[in-house]
């Protein structure tokens, strides 16, 4: 049987005027709730937008959401691989700032 999830993701923490989603539409992880941040190459924000970033990889493990969970450079985060949305994140053992929201970008096996 093969892994139904991919092994890393990157996340990328952007400032929140970079969204191309106007905030409460589900698209936005901004806060403490981090629901939804799907990242699937928008043109409302770039690698380059980002103010922080970590390679995370799969821990095995299921997070509270239920989701796979990953981790990496400082950052938890349980990520729906499905959707590629932030279901949970920890930055530092803290939640994610007021003003800022993540997105991934899935990693191939070859870093």
């Amino acid at each position: 049987m093969t892994m139904s999830h991919p092994q890393s993701y990157e996340i990328l923490i952007v400032p929140e005027f970079t969204d191309d989603k106007a905030p409460g539409t589900g698209n936005g992880a901004t806060g403490a709730s981090v629901r939804g941040a799907a990242a699937k190459g928008s043109r409302g924000w770039s690698p380059g937008a980002a103010v922080r970033s970590a390679v995370v990889t799969a821990t095995g493990e299921t997070g509270e959401t239920g989701y796979p969970r990953y981790a990496g450079d400082g950052m938890v985060a349980d990520i729906d691989p499905r959707t590629r949305a932030v279901e949970g994140l920890l930055v530092d053992g803290s939640e994610l700032a007021y003003g800022l929201a993540a997105r991934v970008t899935e990693r191939d096996a070859n870093g």
